[in-house]
């Protein structure tokens, strides 16, 4: 049986999910791709743990200081690379160095911090396809709702015309409550938080900055463009007040923050901003915190996914998608 050597860098609450969702799985792995999926090392920001022959989860908690970084994970022979460390989309860190130095020596990398894709995606791209490394990032393109793989795989051939995405639950949460509980921005904010699916600081939601991000995702990775942040207006739903709320009930509207590409002439224009519907559209029926997509192409019409998981382990589960892609893709390479 062959061996497959993994490594999750990063290792916060959805690495330790990750990890204890690919350990609950070797053996559905050992019977379907016929692999001994061995995960042989973890680390946060100032601590891991290694071991050739695999770890166990009743190791996990036993992380030793020191042991972290892009050199460890090399040294650990891993072959793929799982990085779900914090995501800073304005200086990629800290994963863009471990996926930098894993992309270049040819391992398979699986994304889920947004990061470093956004500050460098195009790069990490090009690395990739220079040493044949496959880079997925189910994870961070909205997790649970299928988006990259209705592009790459549902709508092949297709030419994609339009899409708009509801990418972000906490944002959709809150213009629900404001539209069916009459709550104001700040009384939603506050339940949001109180629920425990809005951050303290809830800015990189509600000023669209998460949205732009995976929908700069789907821009370079599913339409192969090259677009950067400063490519994209974005527009967020801090400044929503009572009277346009009440305005947009009165005529029937449902507002949600929709990231949107259009592709014109070969050319892919991306924009974050509130967007209403009639309740007659789909979208107006995505409340609480689902997301939604929905992709226009010239020949397949509209698709429209709708979805919504239980955090972390949605987005360990995407990201484990992934790694089964890259189990038949190995598979079917010549021996």
């Amino acid at each position: 049986m062959q061996t497959l050597r993994v490594a999750i860098a990063g290792f916060g609450g959805v690495g330790r999910a990750t990890a204890q969702l690919l350990l609950s799985r070797r053996e559905r792995y050992r019977q379907v791709y016929g692999v001994d999926v061995r995960l042989v090392a973890v680390c946060g920001s100032r601590s891991g743990l290694a071991d050739a022959a695999g770890l166990e989860a009743d190791r996990l908690d036993a992380l030793k200081a020191g042991l972290s970084g892009p050199d460890f994970i090399q040294a650990s022979g891993a072959e793929v690379l799982i990085e779900a460390g914090p995501s800073d989309f304005r200086t990629g860190g800290p994963g863009l160095a471990y996926l930098r130095e894993a992309l270049a020596t040819g391992r398979d990398c699986i994304v889920i911090s947004k990061g470093a894709l956004v500050h460098s995606g195009p790069h990490l791209r090009d690395l990739a396809q220079a040493s044949g490394a496959m880079l997925k990032l189910s994870g961070a393109a909205a997790a649970a709702l299928p988006t990259l793989d209705l592009l790459e795989h549902s709508l092949a051939g297709c030419q994609v015309l339009a899409v708009e995405g509801i990418l972000n639950a906490t944002t959709n949460y809150l213009l629900d409550a404001m539209i069916n509980q009459g709550l104001g921005f700040d009384a939603a904010l506050r339940e949001a938080q109180a629920g425990g699916f809005a951050e303290a600081d809830p800015r990189n939601d509600t000023e669209g900055w998460d949205t732009a991000c995976k929908l700069l995702l789907l821009a370079n990775f599913g339409l192969g463009a090259n677009l950067t942040m400063d490519d994209l207006v974005v527009d967020g739903i801090q400044s929503v007040t009572a009277e346009r709320i009440a305005a947009w009930r009165a005529q029937g509207l449902v507002p949600k923050l929709v990231g949107s590409l259009t592709q014109v002439g070969g050319e892919v224009c991306a924009s974050v901003g509130i967007r209403t519907y009639p309740l007659s559209d789909p979208f107006a029926q995505v409340n609480g915190k689902n997301k939604a997509i929905r992709i226009t192409t010239d020949t397949m019409g509209e698709t429209l996914a709708i979805g919504c998981g239980v955090e972390p382990l949605a987005t360990a589960a995407a990201a484990l998608k992934d790694l089964e892609h890259i189990l038949l893709a190995r598979a079917a390479r010549p021996a």
